[in-house]
């Protein structure tokens, strides 16, 4: 893509999904009226500018179907975010300054490498929507303790054996996908969800 995509400052969306980039210029930070929806899905891209950071308006990223190994640090900026779709990466870890997108509802991270996340995930209060699936997680992450507004957890197919009894004080959660995991039948957390009638799928 030309260096002089960044000179179109009224533009509000871009759709550069589904061709075959393995990189996109710097100069999209300078598209500072983005405020609907970017689309850099199912391409070949192996890293981001940091320069996405200066997109403060923008509600949407997709960012999935690439083969990232990392977020740039400066997606906590986005501060406009409302969703992010980052799955079917490679991403072993996600930056600690994702926390700082309060206005986030959305997260998709499905089919990556990730073993946690990041502790500055309790910030995200407005998070209705987290999908982990495909990952490595042993664990579910202790950094969604908290979460007040998250309704639909899936961590379908990772590594989970037990699930930890805070999950019960999670008070939205509407439906936890635990499929394709080793968590067994009569785990004491998941009968207790169930119970309040929260869905649990496994």
């Amino acid at each position: 893509m030309p260096a002089r995509l960044g000179t179109l400052a009224s533009l509000r969306t871009l759709d550069l999904g589904h061709n075959q980039l393995t990189s996109v210029p710097r100069e999209l930070g300078d598209l500072t009226a983005l405020s609907d929806f970017l689309y850099l899905h199912d391409n070949r891209l192996t890293s981001l500018p940091g320069e996405l950071g200066r997109l403060t308006r923008l509600a949407y990223l997709n960012v999935g179907e690439n083969r990232l190994s990392e977020l740039p640090d400066t997606v906590g900026d986005m501060r406009g975010l409302v969703e992010l779709r980052a799955q079917h990466n490679r991403l072993g870890s996600l930056p600690a300054s994702l926390g700082g997108l309060r206005s986030l509802r959305e997260l998709w991270l499905r089919g990556n490498a990730l073993t946690s996340l990041p502790a500055t995930v309790r910030g995200l209060s407005a998070l209705r929507e987290l999908e982990l699936r495909e990952n490595a997680f042993a664990a579910v992450p202790d950094a969604l303790r908290g979460l007040p507004l998250l309704r639909r957890l899936d961590l379908r197919a990772n590594r989970l054996r037990e699930l930890p009894g805070w999950l019960t004080e999670l008070p939205a959660l509407e439906k936890l996908d635990l499929r394709w995991n080793e968590v067994p039948d009569d785990d004491s957390t998941a009968a207790a969800l169930r119970a309040r009638g929260c869905v649990v799928l496994r």
